[in-house]
């Protein structure tokens, strides 16, 4: 599998949205089919023996890396959301920003009891929101078989935030 032309399909913008920020810019590598095609490849290689119940996708790109993988895997897909986006029952769990605090829901049917569930998105970062979804899991009785991110900023340590939890990356920037 070629990570280097994941790598390579993803666009840098430097500071946005803010001075320092160097934005790592997916739309790229999705116009790219056939890199995107070999992120879902890895992502499938790397849980097609995991028995996976449930896939839950973070709000909003996590949504386009989970979906393929939850067809491909034969599994549902549950989504992550941020307030008031879901029209059904919700469970929710607020957590800290840099900033104040934010709140993540899930309904309350998306995830059984000892549902094993892979948590994904399209990077992490500081891992905050990624854990509350965690959180939301664990609140809903699923067990969490572990994290997948196309993208980790390793230097911002987000993955110390879900231990002791498996976390899996394609690409550690």
């Amino acid at each position: 599998m070629d990570r280097d032309r994941i790598k390579n399909a993803i666009r840098d913008i430097p500071d946005f949205p803010k001075p320092g920020i160097q934005f790592k810019d997916i739309t790229t590598l999705l116009l790219d089919s056939e890199a995107f095609s070999e992120s879902i490849e890895i992502f499938h290689d790397s849980f097609k023996d995991s028995n996976l119940d449930v896939i839950v996708g973070i709000e909003s790109r996590g949504f386009i890396f989970a979906a393929p993988l939850a067809l491909k895997l034969g599994c549902p897909l549950a989504i992550a959301r941020k307030p008031g986006k879901l029209p059904a029952d919700t469970v929710s769990v607020e957590y800290e920003l840099e900033y104040g605090t934010d709140s993540i829901e899930i309904h309350t049917d998306a995830i059984r009891k000892n549902d094993r569930v892979l948590i994904m998105d399209d990077l992490i970062a500081t891992g905050g929101t990624a854990r509350a979804v965690g959180e939301l899991v664990t609140k809903c009785h699923g067990d969490i078989v572990g994290f997948a991110f196309l993208i980790n900023l390793a230097e911002l340590n987000g993955v110390h935030q879900l231990k002791p939890f498996p976390v899996f990356s394609i690409l550690d920037c």
